[in-house]
């Protein structure tokens, strides 16, 4: 048998075309043309020449603030990976209904609260007459002549992980909550404790949704500026601080540009992880 011309693009095609359109130039305008912009202008001098300059000014000036930020993201996103599994596990295994209430209804706060706002309530509490302080003294606990401003790398990485947690908690409470509640229970006739439970039976389901979590919040984290510049903004601080300063300061886009490489760099390493593991997956399946 011969098979069917070929029939001409129908106008259901045009028509899906004309939806989408209007996002791939958004796209195209607010995101694919300023990376590339970015990327000739981090290997251009103020000349027009092709420089690798700008790179080695960024590492000469800025290289202490790019191992502090690898370091304040890489504890943040750790200790969010925890407490994540920790609140996931106990809405699904715990044993108090009032608690697991009272968990659920607490812990989603901060998702509504902006970073900036994050990083001005971090900046109230963690002063060194701040409120933790404060309560501390109040309490007994600390004397008044040892109160400490915690408002360095301590306070970046508490406002990220307070702030970060509920999105990948959600994520995580939401996948152990899909679990077929039949491998809970053979493993407790069998007399598997709940962290047995928790890390042999419901990580091993949900680890490819806690690490899209933790990517996630990994490259979030790196493009914040507002918590570590209301926050630390003293050297050593995080780059997207050095950016802004290289901006505002000293209108100098090629270092600019050349850190924001730098953090892309960064971010492709978060992605690199997922998708390694994403192919993985695939080529076990």
């Amino acid at each position: 048998m011969t098979s069917p011309p070929d029939q001409p693009p129908s106008r259901t095609n045009w028509a899906g075309m004309a939806l989408v359109s209007p996002a791939l130039l958004v796209i195209a305008i607010f995101f694919v043309f300023p990376l590339l912009a970015s990327v000739v202008s981090a290997f251009q001098a103020k000349t027009g020449e092709w420089t690798l300059a700008n790179f080695d000014k960024s590492f000469e000036l800025y290289s202490g603030d790019v191992g502090y930020t690898v370091v304040i993201v890489a504890i943040s996103t750790a200790v969010v990976g925890l407490l994540s599994v920790a609140i996931g596990g106990y809405l699904t295994l715990g044993t108090n209904p009032r608690a697991q209430a009272v968990l659920r209804w607490l812990y989603r706060w901060p998702l509504f609260i902006p970073f900036i706002v994050a990083g001005q309530v971090m900046r109230t509490f963690l002063a060194k007459n701040g409120l933790l302080n404060q309560l501390l003294i109040g309490s007994g606990i600390l004397e008044p002549l040892a109160a400490q401003s915690y408002l360095d790398w301590r306070g970046i990485v508490l406002a990220f992980v307070w702030k970060q947690t509920p999105f990948v908690a959600l994520m995580v409470a939401g996948a152990m909550a899909a679990i077929d509640p039949a491998h809970i229970e053979a493993a407790r006739n069998l007399g598997a404790g709940r962290l047995r439970i928790l890390f042999g039976i419901i990580i091993p389901q949900i680890r490819r949704t806690l690490m899209v979590g933790l990517v996630l919040s990994y490259v979030t984290m790196l493009s914040v500026l507002s918590v570590p510049l209301m926050i630390n903004p003293n050297s050593p601080t995080m780059m997207t601080v050095d950016v802004a300063y290289r901006i505002n300061a000293h209108g100098d886009y090629g270092v600019a540009n050349a850190l924001c490489l730098i953090s892309l760099v960064l971010a492709s390493v978060g992605a690199w992880f997922y998708l390694r593991h994403g192919v993985a997956r695939k080529g076990v399946q």
